[in-house]
């Protein structure tokens, strides 16, 4: 079933648990990562980046395969970095829209986000967006300790923007890491305590188990995904193809996403 994100991040706090956010782009991801979620009896959150693709035609397919499946589905619009590809996410039918402006000034990053929040609200579709900076883990041992959320900050800007969930930079990074995660679990405390929303943890991948199960515990309620299942569902491919070296094309991408969905299913015990 098709709900809007807040319904299912709302439900995670109250309880203490972590929702998956894998990244997904055509049909293959979107069935697997429902797969993976309706055999765990878990909800499932589908981020799409408007780089993977066209935001119309993954909704279409999208809200399709949601609408049929047992558990809450909620599609997200993943870093959105324009008006335009707010918009369009809305008209779209996501149910969520996350409004990445982490790069810009603190009041530059509230007059933004505000003004999707008003947007997105009128058509009852929830809103994530980010204070501090999540960057690449290609550069983890250079900038890990920049762009890290300011506990202090985090209620003004919750406050003042009316978001539905908050993205923090509490250590992680996107991609592989350069150097070993540290994740702040005072820092991602002492935000905890300070609002009243969802939190979101960008970068969960090769992240290590620990962190991401002191994360959730400490009060993350979505971790997105995409490197580590990315990875598995390559890496399943390279091993069928070695014993099945006469597969087709359609055999071999089913390996590939069995390959995303059993990391997936992984992680989502691990979220508990």
């Amino acid at each position: 079933m098709l709900v809007p994100m807040k319904n299912i991040l709302d439900i995670a706090k109250s309880k203490g648990y972590g929702v998956a956010a894998p990244n997904v782009w055509e049909l293959y991801s979107i069935k697997a990562a429902i797969e993976a979620a309706t055999e765990e009896k878990s909800p499932i959150i589908l981020d799409f980046h408007s780089s993977m693709g066209d935001i119309f035609e993954f909704s279409e397919i999208a809200k399709f395969m949601a609408k049929k499946a047992s558990i809450p589905i909620a599609i997200n619009l993943d870093h959105g970095q324009t008006f335009e590809d707010a918009i369009k996410a809305i008209r779209a039918g996501f149910t969520s829209v996350m409004v990445d402006r982490s790069t810009l000034s603190f009041e530059e990053n509230i007059t933004e986000v505000r003004e999707i929040v008003k947007i997105a609200h009128a058509a009852g579709i929830s809103v994530e967006a980010e204070l501090g900076h999540v960057g690449s883990g290609q550069m983890y041992e250079v900038d890990r300790t920049k762009g890290l959320t300011d506990p202090n900050k985090a209620k003004e800007f919750v406050d003042r923007t009316g978001i539905d969930c908050l993205a923090v930079a509490i250590g992680t990074a996107h991609g592989l890491y350069k150097g070993i995660p540290h994740i702040d679990i005072d820092r991602l405390k002492e935000i905890k305590n300070k609002v009243d929303i969802p939190l979101v943890l960008h970068g969960g991948s090769n992240t290590g188990d620990e962190n991401l199960k002191n994360a959730v515990k400490n009060g993350i309620s979505k971790v997105n995904l995409f490197t580590d299942l990315s990875i598995s569902g390559r890496d399943s491919i390279i091993n069928y193809i070695k014993t099945n070296d006469k597969a087709s094309l359609l055999e071999i991408f089913k390996a590939g996403f069995d390959g995303y969905k059993q990391k997936l299913k992984y992680y989502i015990k691990l979220f508990k």
